[in-house]
């Protein structure tokens, strides 16, 4: 059997390629075994990617367990929550088209036979995915696993109850001694931050693609069967190269149906709607907000998990993980059955013996929270090209909501107006200028909306933008309205007081202001100008599409 590595170590000419492998100690033996890229975002500065030098030791002896040669090699990554509202958030999004880029380039100069991606955190997953399904070599992704829960005064804790206490402090809701004591225990050690954020839904996910092993989303980070995850992971790399099985094997339309479906029922991140459909891209699948919506409609919301309710991650494998919520939603013909996975196995053999263990948390599914998914598509005048909004964690209240417009040309600018105290009960809060190309870099907008929520005000205002939201993020939070203001969608320009209509269960959003008096307006419209002008963002910002394609590059790259 020929395999890639042969064109780097194979023949007479390849003599100065051997005198290298040899420079690195391999032995004569080991260049005759398969080569396995062993692609790492390890960092000191990401929590959730504090232990993968662990996960990577563990996944290296799994692949010589099975006759492999492994070579670890390191990416970069971004902790969206360090980013937060400032500057660097705007790096976040754009960083996944970076690491897929890294991932491609030293994957194919080295020419490996297979590669095992270890992230663990937003963007670096999907962009490691992205990587997988543009290069095709057998593929393999195993995460660092989930943070635990922290503890305060006798409750479970995370991140977002930390983001939601700076709104509570500024509202005199609590002290500035509560909020150290809770900063203090919220994120009590390695993993990725413990709630349904993004991380941890498109690790997730990556069980319902069928490119991760069971177990692969919800095994918390500090468990020893996290490391057996990985050697288990390490070991299956070999089987996929020896029997030739590639992500675009797996990863079919019919796998990331599956995926979105499972997505539903978590209520996971709006930001799977962009991750998804950048992988499916990469894969060569069609995949468009109509496909997405379609699936919200059909598939019922079976988790809140936080920051829609009180369980986390380590609740959710306790329950019987993604393969239980999938044998579920499989009860009712919603999963996909026939498709192939990395386990070597198909989705309906992987989930044959999965069951829920606790119904609290995965609930059945003739009872669910609701008959829909987590996730709604919602489009109109506002937001002709689709608009997203995480359904699951809107109160009852703010699911149908009118109200005046209160319009803020960046983050910073809304911020500053919330913690304020000068946004009012029944306002729509409008941050503009903040999408793909707009920011550049589609910033998440957890700040705004956790202090919202930390001053009460989450059941009362709504808060629309045409940049994203984090996974922790709860309320009338609209995110990725499309076309974003940058690029002259109706959002450019809204004016405080056009009072915006909002009906998630119709999928409905709109200004109440007629098409002539939208036309009168962009006709005196001046575009914002752009404030980073150089380096890697302007360059992302010229070749940025929309949200409602996945923010993904124009064809031909940069």
């Amino acid at each position: 059997m020929r395999r890639l590595s042969d064109s780097v170590k194979r023949g007479v000419e390849k003599a100065p390629h051997r005198s290298l492998l040899y420079a690195l100690g391999l032995t004569d033996e080991e260049i005759q075994r398969p080569f396995i890229g062993v692609i790492s975002s390890k960092s000191e500065i990401i929590p959730g990617h504090l232990h993968l030098d662990k996960i990577a030791e563990a996944v290296k002896a799994g692949v010589r367990m099975a006759g492999g040669v492994p070579f670890e090699i390191n990416t970069i990554g971004v902790c969206d929550g360090i980013a937060m509202n400032h500057q660097g958030m705007k790096y976040s999004l754009a960083s996944r088209e970076l690491i897929a880029d890294s991932v491609e380039v030293v994957a194919r100069a080295h020419a490996f036979d297979g590669i095992v991606l270890i992230p663990n955190c937003d963007k670096i997953v999907p962009g490691m995915l992205m990587a997988a399904a543009r290069l095709n070599i057998p593929a393999i992704l195993v995460s660092g696993g989930p943070m635990l829960a922290g503890r305060f005064r006798g409750q479970d804790s995370d991140l977002s109850k930390v983001f939601e206490a700076v709104g509570a402090v500024s509202a005199g809701k609590m002290g500035e001694d509560e909020l150290r004591e809770l900063e203090q225990s919220a994120c009590p050690g390695c993993g990725s931050c413990s709630g349904m954020y993004t991380a941890n839904t498109m690790n997730c996910l990556t069980e319902a693609l069928g490119m991760g092993l069971p177990g692969n989303g919800t095994i918390p980070a500090v468990y020893a069967e996290r490391i057996r995850l990985a050697k288990a992971a390490g070991v299956r790399i070999i089987d996929l190269v020896e029997k030739d099985i590639r992500p675009r094997d797996i990863m079919t339309r019919n796998a990331f149906i599956n995926a979105f479906a499972v997505d539903m029922a978590l209520g996971g991140s709006t930001n799977t709607v962009l991750h998804l459909t950048a992988i499916a891209r990469e894969a060569g699948v069609d995949i468009s907000l109509k496909d997405i919506d379609k699936i919200s409609n059909t598939v019922p919301n079976l988790c809140k998990l936080s920051p829609a309710g009180p369980y986390h991650i380590q609740d959710l494998h306790e329950a019987g993980g993604i393969q239980a919520v999938m044998a579920e939603l499989n009860k009712k013909g919603y999963i996909d059955t026939s498709g192939f996975t990395v386990t070597g196995k198909t989705v309906g053999e992987n989930i044959e013996n999965a069951s829920v263990k606790n119904y609290d948390v995965i609930r059945p599914v003739d009872e669910p929270y609701s008959s829909t998914g987590g996730l709604a598509v919602l489009t109109g005048n506002l937001a002709p090209d689709g608009a997203v909004v995480k359904a699951s964690a809107v109160s009852p209240e703010m699911m149908v909501h009118e109200g005046p417009a209160r319009v803020f040309d960046s983050e910073e600018e809304a911020i500053k107006a919330i913690l304020g105290g000068k946004i009012n009960k029944g306002d729509v809060v409008i941050i503009r200028y903040e999408g793909p190309k707009g920011g550049p870099g589609m910033r998440e907008m957890l700040s705004p909306t956790s202090a919202l929520a930390g001053m009460g005000l989450d059941k009362d205002v709504a808060l629309i933008t045409d940049g994203r939201f984090s996974g922790a993020t709860r309320g009338a939070s609209i995110g990725h309205v499309s076309p974003e203001a940058a690029e002259g969608g109706p959002i450019a320009v809204v004016r405080d007081g056009d009072i915006i209509s909002i009906d998630i269960p119709k999928r409905k959003l709109e200004v109440k202001v007629s098409e002539s008096e939208i036309y009168e307006r962009f006709r005196n419209w001046i575009r914002k100008e752009a404030e980073i002008k150089s380096g890697y963002l302007s360059r992302y910002a010229e070749m940025v599409t929309s949200a409602s394609t996945g923010a993904v590059f124009r064809q031909g790259g940069m």
